[in-house]
C-alpha cells in the first residue's frame, strides 16, 4: 500500500512538472502586445522628438516568429507604417514600409530582452535593445548607431502597455 501511494505521488509530480513546462513554453513572450510611446519619458538625440507618440504592436506568428508593426509619424508629420516578421535567430528580415533594402535581425538576449539590428543596403544603421520591465507594463528601447544623415543616434524610447 505504501509503495502504491509513493508511486502515485511520483506519477502525479511528474505529470504536474510536464504541465508546468508545457504552459511555460506556450506562454507568450513579455513584449507581445500593443505599446504606446511616452514622449515625456523618452529622449531623442540628435532629435527632433516626434510630435505624436508611436504605437508599436508585437505579436507571435506561427513557427515562433515575431511580427513588429510600428505606426508613427515621420519628421515632416506624415504617417508612417512599418512591419517586420522574423525569428530570434540573428538573420536579417525585410522591413516593409521603410526605405528600400532596410532589414532587421532579431536576437533574444534573455527572458525580457531582445535586440534588433537594423541595416540599409547591408550597412548597419541602428541597434535597438528592447527590455520589458519586471511588472510587464513598460518597454524601454535603447537605440544607438547612425541615422540616414550619418549622425550618431542615442535614443531612449519608453512605452507603456496598452
Amino acid at each position: 500500500m505504501l509503495k502504491s501511494l509513493a508511486a502515485l505521488l511520483i506519477a502525479t509530480m511528474m505529470c504536474l512538472a510536464t504541465i508546468a513546462t508545457a504552459r511555460a513554453q506556450d506562454r507568450p513572450e513579455p513584449w507581445v502586445g500593443t505599446w504606446k510611446v511616452d514622449l515625456e519619458r523618452s529622449t531623442y538625440s540628435p532629435g527632433p522628438k516626434p510630435s505624436q507618440p508611436a504605437v508599436v504592436t508585437m505579436e507571435m506568428m506561427p513557427g515562433g516568429a515575431i511580427k513588429t508593426t510600428i505606426d508613427t509619424t515621420d519628421p515632416t508629420g506624415q504617417p508612417a507604417h512599418t512591419e517586420t516578421i522574423g525569428m530570434f535567430d540573428g538573420k536579417q528580415n525585410p522591413v516593409t514600409g521603410a526605405a528600400p533594402n532596410t532589414t532587421t535581425a532579431y536576437t533574444r538576449l534573455d527572458e525580457r530582452t531582445f535586440q534588433a539590428e537594423g541595416k540599409v543596403n547591408g550597412t548597419p544603421t541602428l541597434t535597438t535593445r528592447v527590455t520589458i520591465s519586471a511588472d510587464g507594463n513598460t518597454l524601454t528601447a535603447t537605440q544607438t548607431g547612425k541615422n540616414a544623415q550619418g549622425d550618431d543616434v542615442s535614443n531612449v524610447i519608453v512605452a507603456r502597455r496598452q
